[in-house]
């Protein structure tokens, strides 16, 4: 039988418990928390929450998206939770915990509660017009007069979870595009959702691992907060990532090697030889997680990358790019720079190569690198 302590209440306790978790306070740290310090490349600074970051005191990215990042990081530590939870397997895999009922009240999918948790906390915002998520057929319209768009992939990899393999969730953040506001619904959220990458006011990455972690931009780099778990606070840890200019990493799926373009065989080929234009061997470090391997590539350079048409534009691609860039990097579809593109359909997909300017340049220099043909692969 399972006991649970008197003040944490059972997920069992209600049939919606699957979908919230204890509320994790947005307060800034009591003045009583011990001072933590960092050392950046030039001084010591004080730690500083996400919200002291965003606010007056730091980077005063304005009122409406200093409330829209309080709700979208409030979001995360609540699918934070869901993922650490010892039952989330049980969720994923949609199994009843025999609570009776309908349907209504059966588990679904972590991705699918992720999504809601989303799509919940935009609705509370106040400042969103229209949300576009990598789970939904269409973009939903929250309100006539919010001043953003938000695209999302509410959870990445999720289907690693049960291995415990770091999952996230993706955020790109538009301005709404009043010029459209005398079209109909449907066909001013569609536009609104396909602005190209240029136009992202913000995005950013949250990862699930071992520590959870923040990573955003605002346009004037990239930063990256780690949730406290003392304060429930996101505090910065990251200041200004410059992601190398070069790595000795490449991330993709070897298995499928026989199935790549000439061009990409002989990039990889060379590289791993250390026969490339950075005269040291590579090594393949491959996660199987969008976010993870981005993260690690931010972190340590080199470039993370799937060559099929497969990652999306809108939700994943767009946001990526934006943050490599703001860190001194690039996203590219091999060919082309991602944040270049049009988007012409809400779930538009493309190959997608990530990381260090100079090793991104490289690579696109070998021509054939997209892979067209997907054996075996149901897109």
């Amino acid at each position: 039988m399972i006991k649970y302590h008197p003040t944490i209440p059972s997920p069992f306790s209600h049939p919606n418990r699957w979908f919230s978790t204890k509320p994790i306070s947005l307060r800034p740290p009591m003045a009583s928390t011990p001072s933590l310090r960092i050392a950046s490349s030039t001084t010591d600074t004080e730690f500083r929450t996400l919200m002291d970051y965003v606010g007056k005191t730091g980077e005063d990215v304005g009122d409406d998206l200093v409330v829209l990042v309080s709700h979208l990081e409030f979001a995360c530590k609540r699918i934070a939770a869901l993922v650490a939870s010892p039952f989330n397997s049980l969720i994923g895999k949609g199994v009843g915990l025999g609570l009776g009922g309908g349907d209504r009240d059966a588990p679904k999918p972590l991705d699918i509660v992720s999504n809601e948790i989303i799509l919940s906390s935009l609705r509370k915002s106040g400042k969103v017009a229209v949300m576009a998520s990598e789970e939904d057929d269409l973009p939903i319209h929250i309100s006539d007069d919010g001043p953003f768009v938000v695209v999302t992939d509410p959870l990445d990899g999720s289907r690693n979870i049960d291995a415990s393999i770091p999952t996230g969730t993706i955020f790109g953040v538009y301005n709404r595009l009043v010029e459209l506001d005398h079209l109909p619904v449907h066909e001013r959220v569609q536009l609104n959702s396909l602005q190209s990458g240029t136009r992202l006011v913000a995005a950013a990455y949250v990862l699930y691992s071992s520590a959870t972690i923040f990573c955003v931009s605002f346009g004037s780099g990239t930063h990256a907060f780690t949730l406290d778990h003392t304060t429930g606070d996101f505090v910065l840890t990251h200041p200004s990532i410059k992601i190398p200019s070069r790595g000795q990493i490449y991330s993709v799926n070897d298995a499928r090697y026989f199935d790549w373009p000439e061009g990409l065989r002989r990039y990889i080929d060379t590289v791993r030889q250390g026969k490339g234009r950075y005269p040291k061997k590579y090594s393949a470090r491959y996660i199987c997680s969008l976010v993870g391997d981005f993260h690690r590539t931010l972190m340590y350079g080199g470039v993370a990358m799937n060559p099929r048409d497969h990652l999306r534009l809108v939700y994943e691609a767009n946001p990526l790019s934006f943050l490599v860039e703001q860190a001194g990097g690039k996203g590219s579809d091999g060919k082309n720079r991602i944040l270049s593109m049009q988007p012409a359909k809400l779930h538009q997909r493309l190959p997608l190569f990530l990381g260090s300017l100079e090793d991104i340049e490289e690579l696109e220099s070998y021509g054939d690198v997209q892979q067209k043909l997907n054996p075996g692969y149901e897109v």
